[in-house]
């Protein structure tokens, strides 16, 4: 694994241990590379009325862009069952997948889905999500 990847992936798996899910039980956590360098972290944040959840990952793009980022390079996405080892991919939900598309090159920015034994798969958001919509639709 490339050194950045897997520091990537590291902090994906240190931020689900923040994740708040008293309701589906399923914690994810997600590190997004900035291309400066910066790595900014997000968990799910589950409510009681549901709707007003948010991801991990939108809450990492959130951050970063309430602090001015807007150009990223990459994303780690690790999840499962909140307390037990993640034993598969966790893919982003497609409302996660059209936040990514609103800063992100699909054909460049990485998505790491990563597991608890330091493995991963990576796509291009174009490969998670072809045909995406994207600003460029707008003009």
């Amino acid at each position: 694994m490339e050194q950045w990847k897997d520091l990537l992936c590291q902090q994906a798996k240190i931020a689900r241990e923040h994740a708040y899910c008293p309701y589906s039980h399923f914690a994810v956590g997600a590190a997004l590379l900035c291309e400066d360098g910066k790595i900014y972290t997000g968990c799910n944040i589950e409510s009681a009325a549901y709707s007003p959840s948010i991801c991990a990952e939108r809450t990492a793009f959130a951050k970063a862009v309430s602090e001015g980022e807007k150009n990223f390079t990459a994303i780690a996405i690790v999840g499962g069952e909140q307390g037990d080892a993640c034993k598969g991919e966790c893919p982003p939900c497609g409302v996660c997948r059209q936040v990514m598309m609103e800063f992100c090159d699909p054909e460049t920015f990485l998505v790491l889905l990563a597991t608890e034994n330091n493995e991963y798969k990576e796509y291009t958001l174009s490969k998670l999500l072809p045909f995406g919509f994207s600003p460029g639709n707008l003009r």
